[in-house]
């Protein structure tokens, strides 16, 4: 809390007690900032955000008369951000931000992170929330505004955080969300197509992604997948030092093999021309590299020995809605996964078949609203790996789920599948038909707790209806 002086060069005692750019979620004592918006002008909203209770307004237009002070900037785009630094005394490097971008991978590798260092010394933010050792709440956006970002930012600090992992969205830096942001860490997992509707080329969504590595500070570190298909072009967006992850010989860690082995992976690298073997809980290839992309950080940033490094991997615990087993005495697999793009398919369901045993049955949809053009090839990886599918909304927003369903089956003839509109129906007819040793795969939301229909976000968890299922 600050005295409205000790933000801007006025006379005036009003105490201000956090920044809001959403008129309907304005407290007493917010600053109210007319940030321009993705949909409306925030300046709209000017008397909406004063009846519920703000201390001061900031805009970039006239806006008349106010019963509230009326700060005018440049662009309260930018201003956003300053307002937010000066607000919560945020200084670079308190906590150190390791930085996560990726088309797949984001949610997992800041989770292992946070799962090696301790959750009393690092915090996680991304798409499963806030959560360190003190709280664990949700959040609206994967990467939130400068509004939030930087209250988050104290939030940790205040609770012993000296560390943050947080994934950063290509649609972040799309919407300047991270102006200014300093990272001590960048980390690229991958990049395959995805989010066109926001960036309407490969090559803007590639663009966005690199600002990560841009905005890694000149001591920092970048981390790089030596297999992606974009790994050239961030090499040389990259003005801090280098490390590598992948099969090449020169990667500084080197993946040499991995087996399945029941409920492990079975994992052999090489660092420093050594070679190290390890069990990891987390199943499938895709995981192998996510965890080398976590070792990395800790291995050449933080100058932890590679032995301390595979003694904490045995422990780590699964990531919610990450290839989740979920067990309630049943005679088959249920598996809750996140996978909504043709990648993170091709990825999954090799783990899949080499633990499959009986039939792979999948539930499934595709967002609303977003690329459709991945929709057809999605929808035929997905019949082509299963041997039964449901087909089923999943975020349709102001879409037509029938018609986001004949986009799925478009790129093929098969026809093992089934259409069950409502999501909750079409779980429960996968978990009925299972039979032993089958694997029920649903995916697409992994754990959000809501469904985007029309314009309104809807009371929904996938979680919670198997468990009512077995109920």
């Amino acid at each position: 809390m600050k005295k409205l002086s000790e933000l801007y060069n006025i006379d005036s005692d009003v105490l201000v007690r956090g920044i809001s750019i959403n008129s309907k979620e304005v407290k007493d004592g917010d600053i109210f900032v007319c940030v321009s918006g993705v949909n409306f002008d925030r300046h709209l909203f000017v008397d909406e955000a004063i009846s519920n209770g703000c201390s001061c307004i900031v805009a970039s237009r006239d806006i008349g008369k106010k019963s509230v002070p009326v700060i005018y900037v440049d662009n309260t785009d930018t201003e956003l951000t300053k307002l937010a630094k000066k607000l919560y005394d945020y200084k670079n490097g308190n906590p150190a931000l390791f930085g996560v971008t990726g088309t797949n991978g984001k949610t997992t590798v800041t989770s292992i992170i946070q799962d090696m260092l301790g959750d009393d010394i690092c915090g996680y933010m991304g798409t499963n929330g806030i959560k360190c050792s003190k709280f664990n709440q949700k959040i609206r956006n994967t990467t939130p505004d400068a509004d939030r970002l930087y209250m988050y930012f104290d939030k940790f600090v205040k609770s012993g955080c000296k560390y943050l992992s947080m994934e950063a969205s290509s649609e972040a830096f799309f919407r300047k969300r991270l102006i200014d942001v300093i990272f001590d860490v960048g980390i690229i997992t991958n990049i395959t197509e995805d989010h066109l509707n926001i960036h309407k080329t490969i090559d803007n969504y590639v663009d966005c992604k690199l600002e990560l590595l841009k905005s890694v500070k000149d001591s920092g570190l970048c981390i790089l997948n030596t297999e992606d298909k974009y790994f050239e072009r961030e090499i040389l967006a990259c003005r801090s030092r280098v490390v590598t992850y992948g099969k090449k010989m020169d990667a500084t860690l080197r993946l040499v093999d991995y087996k399945y082995d029941n409920t492990f992976m079975k994992i052999t690298v090489s660092y420093k021309d050594k070679m190290y073997s390890f069990d990891s809980p987390l199943i499938g290839e895709f995981n192998v590299y996510n965890l080398m992309a976590a070792m990395l950080l800790l291995l050449e940033y933080l100058n932890i020995s590679i032995e301390n490094v595979v003694k904490s991997i045995k422990n780590l615990k699964t990531i919610p809605g990450r290839l989740q087993f979920l067990e309630y005495g049943q005679n088959y697999k249920i598996i809750l996964d996140y996978a909504h793009t043709p990648d993170a398919f091709l990825n999954l369901y090799p783990s899949l078949n080499n633990m499959k045993k009986g039939k792979i049955i999948t539930v499934t949809g595709s967002a609303g609203g977003r690329e459709i053009s991945k929709r057809g090839p999605m929808g035929k990886i997905v019949l082509e790996n299963s041997d039964y599918v449901i087909f089923t909304m999943d975020d349709p927003r102001c879409e037509d789920v029938d018609n986001i369903i004949d986009d799925l089956v478009s790129d093929t003839n098969l026809n093992n599948y089934e259409r069950i509109i409502d999501r909750k129906e079409a779980i429960f007819k996968a978990l009925s038909i299972a039979k032993e040793d089958d694997i029920v795969l649903i995916a697409g939301k992994g754990v959000d707790d809501y469904m985007a229909v029309g314009n309104q976000y809807l009371k929904y968890c996938d979680l919670d209806v198997i468990e009512e299922y077995f109920k």
